[in-house]
């Protein structure tokens, strides 16, 4: 974000600025982690089709690697889609609201996905202490399971601090609803949305970004 961008902000708003952009840059990077595995396991299919079909000599545990990857991509980039509002959400009544009510709202909505997440976290976590425990691993070619499992809580993990993030700028706009919103994606109607998309183009959607959220909004 540009300093300009920034300067009619207070202190407070200032600082919730550069820890979500800074945030922003970490969630980034594990989807550029998980587009890469993508890619990988799409290849790794190709070779797989082509050696069993065409010289008889399958990927060797070809269904693990798969497996493994799977818990990557399904993962990893869970953070990045909520900044970027990419989640489905149902806003046929929060989406009347407007002022105080509306931010009072996703505060409360952001307060109970928090709850979710920690109980998964937990959970998720117990389930990799176990697999370490016994030593637990795949059928075909024993890969240990424990750091596929190890993902999901730290997944979880970095989805509750984007939480703390969107809570935070929630709480704030609830304070001052006069203010601009900072480090959140924000409601849009159909046309508005169809707008940004002729303007930007999807594959530029990311470079759009500013210190309300996506410009796409949820």
């Amino acid at each position: 974000m540009a300093d300009n961008d920034t300067a009619e902000l207070s202190s407070g708003a200032r600082l919730l600025s550069k820890i979500d952009s800074y945030y922003f840059q970490l969630e980034r990077l594990c989807n550029f982690v998980a587009g890469v595995v993508i890619m990988g396991l799409m290849f790794l299919g190709v070779i797989q089709v082509v050696g069993r079909k065409v010289f008889n000599f399958p990927v060797r545990g070809y269904v693990d690697l798969v497996e493994f990857a799977m818990v990557v991509f399904a993962f990893l980039a869970i953070s990045y889609c909520q900044r970027l509002g990419g989640h489905v959400r149902m806003e046929i009544i929060i989406g009347r609201f407007k002022g105080r009510t509306l931010w009072f709202f996703e505060c409360i909505g952001i307060l109970i996905a928090m709850y979710i997440i920690a109980v998964l976290m937990y959970y998720s976590y117990a389930h990799f202490g176990r697999a370490w425990d016994i030593g637990d691993s795949s059928i075909d070619i024993e890969l240990p399971i424990w750091p596929s499992k190890l993902l999901v809580p730290c997944a979880f993990a970095m989805l509750l601090g984007r939480f703390t993030i969107q809570l935070t700028g929630y709480f704030r706009l609830f304070l001052y609803p006069n203010a601009e919103p900072v480090g959140i994606p924000l409601i849009e109607t159909v046309d508005e949305q169809a707008q940004h998309e002729i303007d930007t183009g999807l594959a530029g959607e990311e470079e759009k970004v500013v210190i309300t959220g996506d410009v796409r909004g949820r």
